[in-house]
């Protein structure tokens, strides 16, 4: 995705992490321990595939035990390379810190193309790597927990945990080596949607800072506003469908690798969604107009932008010509490090992936305490909530029919007021409250500091300085 003069990915995260320290009190030797890699492991196996032996190449990066366990994804993809892994597993650190997530930042990947191995193949792939990283203690669940990313979903990371088991057979703990499982192998209701949901409260915050909106140009609620959406992975997928949906949004560019579609009254996302798995592709479907030249969609006039696929979409060929006045980074980098400064120029604001899609890491944090506490969310309070709720209207009710009133209360209200929380209500509120704090800290930041004029350089200020105040309760 690099122009020439561009940033790599990696050297994108320290100019970034740079431009933040520089408004810090930090003493040297404490601003280097927090930037630096602790440690990144390369796995090189070999798997019998047929009837060959063909050998692979996948990475475990730790960037900071300041807590621990550590926590990040593995992705598989044919872009992996060690200085991805390091500067995603930076990101997971300082993500971790500004949602308050107890874990320090970790990141893993695997060099390879899902969509060329079966079933059965990539079982055998992901078992072998599984095992290379458990037998050093790269996945723990008291030290390092890996988790879904691009190319891996819930089905890899139930094999994980099934291989770490295996390995660990009086690890009473061993489900909580590994988050993003399916529910029935000790997973959590609400994981699958959480970046995607997290992506959507984000924007929901940001749209009651009336000080960001008035930055960013824009009025009133999400109602009505015109977005697109470049990747319709699940991340891109549950933004675009929650924004839609619930909140009014009209979904008018979606971009996929294959070219990207455009319809100005809005797109169907379950019907998109749907063509792009039974053609590979968006191109072909009728709902809206087809764009071969898909990332030129990135520069259509609209109020928000959500890239929620690749790093580096947007950079130095394209950034003067984005028009969006809002950016909401649902994928990792996606925005170098250049076309920040342009933007910034601009005025364009960019909520910045650290906190955009740290639902992921939010809520993993909620299946992995499930795991330690062995007892699913909800179960011990949930009927008691509701017996409670039920006297207070069985008293309402006594009290209209003895006073003569006669009123009823609605159907609905009392529905929804006797239902107690469940597993995927009191996960979607926890994962509600860290974004609404998380949002809070950086827009204070923000919006009182004068040396500081964007949301990602507050982010920076805020987790970067709660890393530092660990390494200092440490000793260091």
């Amino acid at each position: 995705m690099n122009t020439p003069n561009e940033p790599s990915f990696r050297e994108s995260v320290d100019i970034m992490f740079n431009r933040a320290v520089a408004l810090m009190d930090l003493s040297p030797g404490l601003e280097e321990k927090v930037r630096v890699c602790n440690a990144t492991y390369t796995v090189r196996f070999g798997v019998r595939l047929r009837g060959q032996i063909q050998t692979f190449t996948g990475y475990r990066s730790v960037h900071s035990e300041h807590m621990e366990p550590v926590k990040g994804g593995i992705r598989y993809s044919m872009g992996v390379n060690q200085n991805e892994v390091e500067a995603l597993a930076a990101l997971m650190s300082y993500k971790c810190a500004l949602v308050e997530a107890p874990f320090g930042g970790s990141k893993g990947g695997l060099c390879i193309d899902p969509r060329q191995y079966d079933e059965s193949e990539l079982e055998l792939i992901t078992r072998r790597f599984a095992y290379e990283l458990i037998k050093r203690d790269l996945i723990n669940p008291s030290q390092n927990v890996p988790a879904p990313d691009m190319g891996t979903g819930e089905r890899e990371m139930a094999w994980i945990a099934d291989q770490y088991k295996r390995m660990n057979t009086t690890d009473i703990n061993g489900s909580a080596c590994v988050t993003g499982k399916p529910t029935n192998a000790g997973g959590i209701q609400g994981r699958t949607e959480a970046t995607g949901r997290g992506v959507q409260y984000a924007l929901h915050e940001f749209f009651r800072d009336s000080e960001g909106k008035k930055k960013a140009g824009l009025e009133g609620t999400l109602d009505g506003k015109k977005v697109v959406v470049q990747g319709l992975g699940n991340v891109g997928y549950h933004a675009a469908k929650f924004l839609s949906e619930e909140d009014g949004c009209k979904i008018t560019g979606i971009i996929e690798r294959d070219g990207a579609l455009v319809n100005p009254d809005g797109l169907d996302v379950e019907a998109v969604r749907t063509w792009i798995a039974e053609n590979d592709g968006v191109s072909g479907y009728t709902g809206g107009t087809y764009v071969k030249d898909g990332a030129s969609v990135l520069e259509q006039d609209c109020d928000i932008l959500i890239p929620a696929a690749l790093e580096g979409v947007i950079n130095l060929s394209n950034a003067e010509r984005v028009t969006a006045p809002l950016i909401i980074e649902a994928a990792n980098g996606p925005v170098t490090a250049g076309a920040d400064d342009i933007l910034r120029a601009k005025g364009t604001v960019i909520i910045p992936d650290m906190y955009a899609n740290a639902g992921g890491v939010t809520v993993s944090y909620f299946e992995w305490v499930k795991n330690l506490s062995h007892i699913r969310f909800g179960r011990m309070q949930r009927r008691q909530e509701e017996a409670r709720h039920q006297l207070i209207i069985d008293e309402l009710e006594r009290l209209s029919s003895d006073s003569g009133i006669g009123w009823e209360l609605s159907p609905n209200f009392k529905q929804k007021y006797l239902r107690g929380a469940g597993e995927l209500e009191l996960v979607r509120s926890g994962l509600d409250d860290t974004m609404r704090a998380a949002y809070q800290s950086m827009a204070s930041v923000w919006h009182e500091r004068d040396d500081v004029d964007d949301l990602r350089t507050a982010a920076y200020l805020v987790s970067i300085g709660k890393i530092a105040d660990s390494y200092r309760a440490k000793g260091l």
